[in-house]
């Protein structure tokens, strides 16, 4: 019998402090209330928040979920990521042609928009909260949260497709 692989997933945005946390924080969550052992990470494709923890904002909002990121730090999305995960999700148009611009010829991570995942979403970007205040965040975690839902809705079906 073959072994199942389950997939692992990269949530990229630019700088890795607000919108990617938050998404890799849902998913996290919600996978484990399932009792899914997913590999889920973060990353920007920018460099200039390398190994800081979320945004305040960011920090606050996961909180208001029950949920502690305090321990996540920024990085860089790197070549390695195309192989590592099965997944890579941009959270906006312009991370996804950035994503899609560093890729290798051989990416083995299947590239994607985040709200891709949601129907009625399509092609949508996730907001980007950083230069509005808290509410933003709020509204981020209610898109990455929809999207985490659909993902582990799809990774069920295919799971039992597969059983």
């Amino acid at each position: 019998m073959r072994e199942r692989k389950l997939p692992s997933v990269l949530f990229v945005c630019l700088g890795n402090i607000c919108r990617s946390p938050l998404a890799q924080a849902a998913l996290e969550t919600r996978a484990a209330h399932q009792g899914l052992a997913l590999t889920v990470d973060s990353a920007g494709t920018g460099n200039w928040h390398i190994g800081r923890p979320p945004d305040e904002r960011a920090l606050a909002e996961a909180l208001r979920h029950g949920i502690d990121i305090s321990h996540y730090r920024a990085r860089q999305i790197e070549q390695a990521d195309f192989s590592r995960f099965t997944h890579i999700f941009a959270l906006d148009r312009q991370n996804l042609a950035d994503i899609r611009s560093v890729a290798p010829q051989n990416a083995a991570a299947q590239i994607a928009m985040l709200m891709d995942l949601v129907a009625g979403h399509e092609g949508r970007d996730v907001i980007d909260p950083y230069f509005g205040d808290a509410s933003g965040f709020s509204e981020t975690w209610q898109q990455v949260s929809l999207a985490a839902d659909a993902l582990l809705s799809r990774i069920d079906a295919s799971n039992r497709q597969r059983g």
